[in-house]
């Protein structure tokens, strides 16, 4: 039932409010998913996280059939894979113990959002960036090989900042230390994780120095 779709760069998926249109996976590319909120006569707009491959997006409707809760535009050139709604629903009443699949994609969105909401309200800045890295350098653990890493992790300073509601200042100097200890490269418009290890045991102790003697 899959078709393939392609994004330009900034192109809309869709946007909050949209009817639903299918479930996606990202097969190539990145999409930023945001948010939007109106205070008095200003608007802002939080970017809440980047979706990469393997992931997939979109299973919210599939269940409720309610109107798209958020923004999603391409941060990259993006190659999508797109599934009906419709006919993947009539499919599934034919084969319902499918729904299990379907649930757990959206079971692990859940278990996702409570996590880095928890990280965002108990720890402080420097852990809760280098969270963030290892589980973008892990595909949000959605390889269906766990020994898979992505090196290379196309987002800004700024996207960062933005995501984890940092100044990029902050976010600079914490890049910056990570970078020192040897551990990440910061490159224009993109990071180079180099040693996933040492990052993610940083990440879980809150230490962003390598440790010296």
């Amino acid at each position: 039932m899959a078709r393939p779709r392609f994004l330009a760069p900034g192109e809309w998926l869709f946007r909050r409010g949209d009817a639903p249109c299918g479930i996606y996976a990202v097969a190539r590319g990145s999409l930023n998913i945001s948010g939007t909120a109106s205070l008095q006569e200003q608007t802002r707009t939080a970017l809440l996280t980047l979706v990469e491959p393997p992931m997939w997006l979109g299973e919210i409707a599939l269940f409720d059939g309610e109107p798209r809760t958020h923004d999603a535009h391409a941060n990259t050139a993006c190659a999508l894979l797109q599934v009906p709604i419709a006919p993947l629903r009539d499919w599934l009443d034919v084969h319902p113990h499918h729904w299990r699949s379907m649930a757990l994609l959206l079971t692990d969105k859940l278990r996702a959002s409570l996590t880095a909401l928890e990280e965002q309200t108990v720890l402080p800045a420097p852990q809760r960036l280098m969270c963030r890295l290892v589980q973008m350098a892990q595909g949000h653990d959605q390889w269906a090989d766990r020994l898979r890493t992505h090196r290379e992790l196309a987002v800004s300073q700024e996207q960062l900042a933005r995501m984890l509601g940092l100044s990029r200042q902050t976010t600079n100097q914490i890049l910056q230390d990570l970078q020192q200890a040897g551990w990440l490269q910061v490159r224009r418009g993109r990071l180079e994780v180099l040693d996933l290890p040492a990052l993610r045991d940083a990440a879980a102790f809150g230490q962003t120095r390598a440790p010296t003697g």
